[in-house]
């Protein structure tokens, strides 16, 4: 069910039992074929799908569509909160969920520069609210292992308007995939320690702005990029979410 498409009457009416889902995206550069608002198209089409699957067991609330892009601010057009912002933001929409005697909530996450303040956010919002049951979930890493499956590229392949972003907007809105201009990322090679991509996390954190990691702001290669493997990034991460749903209705104490 989508929060806003509902009357009040009829969200009062239902069981405070059921998880809500935030989608916290981004509207940032994605390279030259991306269009900005890769990551919420991303976010909102797992959202969708997920709703169409299990609509009677989720609630959906609008996307947070602007998030903590700072790193990408050195090409045009991205837009970014500070973390203080965004996490007031998340905050406050969360607590209006809490407040209405909804306690099960999924922070679904499609920007990696949401992650650090994803974390922060959740654990404040535990810490405040003992009761509730707040998790937080990054689309590529509850399906990492299904994605290692699924990648031609392999390391170094994946990460940002990549093989699998841009796999997945061939499937939500091929009109805006700009296919002649599709080339190879232009990653930068940094610290071995440091490195890291969706499929494997790196062994140390290391701040670089994203001009220091690819000249032409995508990290990877979207070259082999198909609808087909979009499609199966969207079952594997709707299957994943459909779990976390089951899981968390499956609690039975209540505040």
């Amino acid at each position: 069910m989508i929060w806003d498409q509902l009357s009040y009457l009829q969200l009062d009416r239902l069981d405070r039992n059921i998880p809500v889902l935030l989608t916290l995206a981004a509207t940032e550069q994605h390279g030259p074929h991306l269009p900005l608002a890769t990551d919420r198209l991303i976010g909102d089409h797992f959202a969708a799908a997920l709703n169409a699957a299990i609509g009677d067991s989720i609630l959906i609330l609008p996307t947070v569509g602007i998030g903590c892009s700072g790193h990408h601010l050195g090409f045009p057009g991205t837009l970014s909160l500070s973390h203080a912002a965004f996490g007031m933001v998340v905050k406050d929409i969360i607590g209006s969920v809490l407040h209405h005697g909804f306690y099960k909530i999924i922070l679904f996450n499609s920007h990696g520069g949401n992650q650090g303040i994803g974390q922060v956010i959740l654990e404040q919002l535990g810490q405040e609210n003992p009761k509730a049951h707040i998790v937080g979930v990054t689309w590529w890493l509850i399906v990492q292992e299904a994605l290692k499956k699924i990648s031609e590229t392999g390391p170094g392949g994946t990460g940002h308007a990549c093989e699998f972003e841009t796999s997945l907007m061939e499937v939500i809105a091929p009109h805006l995939v700009a296919r002649e201009q599709l080339e190879k990322g232009g990653n930068k090679a940094g610290f071995p320690w440091a490195e890291g991509d969706m499929l494997k996390g790196p062994k140390a954190s290391y701040y670089r702005n994203f001009k220091t990691m690819t000249s032409n702001g995508i990290f990877g290669n979207p070259l082999k990029a198909d609808v087909g493997k979009g499609i199966q990034i969207t079952n594997a991460v709707v299957n994943a979410l459909q779990m976390v749903v089951t899981d968390l209705f499956a609690i039975k104490e209540k505040p």
